[in-house]
């Protein structure tokens, strides 16, 4: 299985850890990414401008390098996913969107939402297989109590996104199972943290990380997994008395032995 990646920038500074266990995961499992050339930031926030074309290009132009190459295109940070999936539904579903887009960036081909765009999750539960990751399993996380946090972006807006079930995702909790551990439910576990607001209002970062740790603590989570390093980041410093927290990747590659 070959498909084009997307890291985005994060991956390359504070979330390197999500991209080389991703990476390191995959070569174990077949699956080969092959990062796109000369890509650019997704811009990290999806824009809400019903006529704003610019934010949108270089997702654009990621998206249509994977077609080029007749991939789908993985990516593996929730903000970056986010961003390029809903221009991806943009290029498929408005016509004066794409219309612009497409006179704009002159492309060879135009694009109009042609690309499968997955994350690495969806591409371990529908691609791969999490009954197959389990016969892989070569160090099985026996005994962990794991609380996955899905956060908003992954799941949100959930026609757009199409993920999992917004209200009751479980995606997380099967790839728990598959790497042997105990998946712990939580009431926050698809709640926001508060991290786009650390700048602005720490306190009130804080208090929305806390309730997201309180809540899995309270259902008897050990240790956290994210998809998301702004997540990682906000709960690890801004929230009290932090679970350990880790990249999903970081325990897939634990447990199939390349950690």
């Amino acid at each position: 299985m070959t498909y084009s990646y997307f890291p985005g920038c994060t991956l390359k500074t504070k979330g390197k850890d999500l991209d080389s266990y991703g990476r390191k995961a995959a070569e174990k499992l077949g699956v080969v990414l092959e990062e796109l050339e000369d890509w650019q930031c997704c811009g990290a926030v999806y824009p809400l401008a019903e006529d704003e074309i610019a934010t949108k290009l270089s997702s654009v132009r990621a998206l249509a390098a994977a077609k080029a190459k007749e991939q789908p295109l993985i990516t593996l940070c929730s903000a970056c996913h986010h961003v390029i999936k809903r221009v991806n539904n943009d290029m498929k579903t408005k016509e004066d969107i794409a219309l612009r887009v497409n006179n704009y960036l002159k492309l060879d081909e135009a694009y109009n939402g042609e690309t499968d765009v997955l994350h690495y999750l969806e591409m371990l539960r529908d691609k791969v297989g999490f009954d197959n990751i389990k016969k892989m399993v070569v160090n099985p996380l026996k005994g962990r109590k794991i609380a996955a946090y899905y956060g908003c972006m992954l799941l949100r807006p959930s026609k757009e996104m199409q993920f999992d079930d917004s209200e009751n995702p479980t995606i997380m909790e099967d790839f728990i199972r598959a790497i042997g551990a105990e998946p712990v439910i939580y009431a926050f576990r698809n709640e926001c943290c508060g991290g786009y607001m650390t700048v602005n209002d720490k306190a009130l970062a804080s208090k929305m990380a806390n309730k997201v740790i309180a809540s899995a603590k309270q259902m008897g989570a050990e240790e956290m997994i994210t998809a998301c390093p702004l997540c990682l980041y906000n709960l690890k410093e801004n929230g009290e008395d932090c679970l350990p927290i880790y990249y999903f990747t970081e325990l897939l590659a634990e447990a199939l032995g390349v950690k």
